[in-house]
Parts: C-alpha cells; structure tokens; sequence
C-alpha cells in the first residue's frame, strides 16, 4: 500500500489508517534534512514502523524521527504511544490541557500559536476546545501551495468533534474552529482529520451555519 499523499516542495506527507477506529497517522519528512514528525501515534506499531520506513524514500539524507505530536487524550489516538517513544526516543509535544492524561511523558505542552520547528519545516498549533480540554490542530504552512491542517477529532467532512450532546462544548468547539480555522486559512487549505478522509475548507465552509444551528 502507497501511504504518500502529498509530495510538496519541501515535505512530503504520508498516512496509514490504523485500529478497528480508523485512525489516521500522519508522517512528515523535510526532503531535504530527512528529520520526520509523526502526528498521533494511535496504534500498531508495526504498521507505524513500516511507514517510516516507506518515508526513507522521500529525502536523500538518513531519516529520522526527530518529533511525536498528539492531537489529543483520546485512548484511540495514543495506543501506540509509549511503544515508539520507547523504540525512537523521539520528544513529544501535546496540548498543554490534555497533556497529564497522556500514557507518556509530554516533553513540550503547546499553547495556542506555539510552533512545533524541525530542521526544514515547522507546524502551527492551534488550540480548538470542546472535543478535549487540550485538543490542537496542526498546521503546515506550505510555501508553494495551499496550507495542511491537521485536524484531529476537532473537524471532520461534515462537521466538528463529538461534544457529548454539551452545548458549553459544542459553542466553544464550533466558535474555536469558525475563529482559529475558517476565519484564518483559505478555501484551499486542505483538511486531514483524524478519522476518515480528507477535505477542504472551502468544501465545508458553507455549511457552518447548519453546524452550528443543528448543535452537533
């Protein structure tokens, strides 16, 4: 199986979906330093490794799993956690508000606009409330091209995280993604969430109202 999706100018963005949830891992190698950044490590280690080993082919440099990002607490998203953190001794980083509920220590807790830099590309984190305390959404800013988010459970193809029938959560987690997201990034920014496809914010954009006037 192919697991690259997007060959940029700088980075080169693979995925595997894993578990019975379907969740996706997403890999990032700078073609240029082969320093890789994985975001959510949620399950089969195995599958992970051969994922890495996959990304050897992106750069011309020895690859190296330099950084492990979390999007967020749920068990679903950190399975395969402290395993690669045991193989790799890569650093990790996570939401300051759900990093304690992490299997592993977090080596970085992000606030909202702190930057996640390995040599040849940095992501932006951006603090989404209301699936979790400490949800983050990832951004890659792409110089030639439209940006990647990487959404966790906060924004699917239609629509944001599961709230548990909150309506605190659901407006704080719609308000956070109508502000931090929509109103910050394009149309063609692309859209990789934690489950599922991907999409684009131009594809979902018309329809936040309904979002938010059907509560869910």
């Amino acid at each position: 199986m192919d697991t690259l999706i997007h060959d940029l100018q700088d980075i080169t963005i693979r995925r595997i979906s894993v578990s019975e949830m379907d969740n996706n891992v997403y890999l990032l190698t700078a073609k240029e330093s082969g320093a890789q950044l994985l975001i959510d490590a949620a399950d089969d280690l195995p599958a992970i490794k051969a994922m890495l080993q996959d990304a050897a082919a992106d750069t011309a440099a020895t690859p190296k799993l330099v950084q492990i990002a979390t999007t967020h607490q749920h068990w679903d998203h950190v399975r395969a956690l402290p395993e690669l953190v045991a193989a790799t001794g890569a650093p990790t980083v996570a939401g300051k508000d759900d990093a304690e509920a992490l299997p592993v220590p977090v080596d970085r807790p992000l606030e909202h606009g702190d930057t996640c830099a390995v040599d040849g590309f940095e992501l932006t984190a951006v603090h989404l409330r209301g699936h979790t305390p400490g949800s983050i959404a990832f951004v890659y800013q792409n110089p030639k091209g439209p940006a990647h988010i990487f959404s966790g459970d906060s924004l699917f193809p239609g629509g944001v995280g599961n709230t548990q029938k909150d309506p605190a959560r659901f407006n704080q987690l719609i308000n956070d993604v109508s502000e931090r997201l929509f109103d910050a990034y394009p149309d063609n920014t692309v859209v990789h969430p934690g489950h599922g496809k991907p999409t684009t914010l131009g594809a979902e954009r018309p329809h936040l109202e309904e979002w938010r006037a059907r509560g869910w």
